[in-house]
């Protein structure tokens, strides 16, 4: 039985997962003020790729036999790091509120349950609707007080974060569907190729690429490179290649929850005694979706 197979890896490789890809919004507000947005996601993309294919090479992975299977995994990458990342980034750019775009993109469990029945056959019971309505409620009660009194919020941003929920939501159920057979290592590599390609041309059409190369800079993005560009997404890959997609996808009712802690211990950004009740309850509704049937 290899590790990733094993019974205990199913039980806490989720919840590592979880803190892991919270990281990336406490990381994101110590790098930005460092680059513009598609800028800033560009290096991370480039410095992964440049770090991963010569192990690749050392290691001998498989690289995809057919450009179709190439198109597929391009056409996730292209969602889950392009689509996702770059309409959560350009979003708060735009002066929404963290919270508030975080909560938008979490309601991804809830749009990810009522597609995968017709598109991947995945049955979706009673218990694990009600774990999912929770996870939503406590994700509110998070976040919602956080949004302030409105300043910032417009349309175009809102429209942005809807983008990035999407986003999210149709490549978790496009990789379960057409990549479930990629080699790991190759095929993170193409997808940040793909989602590369998408945020260097953005990056060229709306942004100054300027980068202050600051120690802080540096330190950032070598945590969002090793730690979840590379480490947290190819956890990501293995969960949803064992896991079903909505069950998959609830886990990601737990990140703003603990994005919302980090920043309360690192920043002192209040969370308040709501906050907490919220995280429970978000943590109980995962807990109804993730147990087996």
């Amino acid at each position: 039985m290899s590790a990733t197979n094993h019974p205990a890896f199913g039980r806490v490789m989720p919840f590592v997962f979880v803190f892991l890809w919270s990281t990336g919004f406490v990381g994101a507000k110590f790098g930005l003020p460092y680059a513009d947005p598609f800028t800033f996601l560009f290096i991370r993309f480039a410095v992964v790729i440049v770090l991963m294919v010569p192990v690749i090479w050392i290691l001998g992975a498989r690289w995809p036999k057919s450009w179709r299977e190439v198109a597929h995994i391009s056409t996730t990458g292209m969602l889950v790091h392009g689509i996702y990342l770059g309409g959560v980034f350009w979003a708060i750019d735009t002066g929404m509120p963290a919270g508030l775009s975080a909560l938008i993109v979490g309601m991804q469990p809830v749009v990810t349950a009522s597609v995968v029945g017709a598109l991947l056959g995945e049955r979706v019971t009673a218990r694990q609707w009600g774990g999912l309505i929770l996870g939503l409620i406590g994700v509110a009660l998070v976040l919602v007080p956080k949004i302030g009194d409105g300043v910032g919020i417009t349309g175009f941003g809102i429209g942005l974060a809807i983008m990035a929920l999407f986003g999210m939501t149709a490549g978790t159920i496009y990789q379960k569907r057409f990549c479930t057979s990629m080699d790991l290592m190759s095929g993170t590599v193409i997808q940040y190729m793909a989602a590369g390609i998408f945020v260097g041309i953005v990056a060229l059409i709306r942004e100054p690429l300027v980068v202050d190369w600051s120690m802080d800079f540096i330190l950032v993005m070598a945590w969002l490179v090793l730690v979840l560009s590379i480490g947290a997404i190819m956890l990501l890959m293995v969960l949803i290649k064992q896991g079903e997609a909505t069950r998959v996808a609830s886990m990601f009712y737990l990140v703003p929850p603990t994005a919302a802690f980090f920043a309360w211990v690192l920043f002192d950004e209040n969370l308040g005694l709501l906050g907490f009740v919220g995280f429970a309850i978000a943590a109980l509704g995962v807990a109804l979706v993730m147990i087996k049937r």
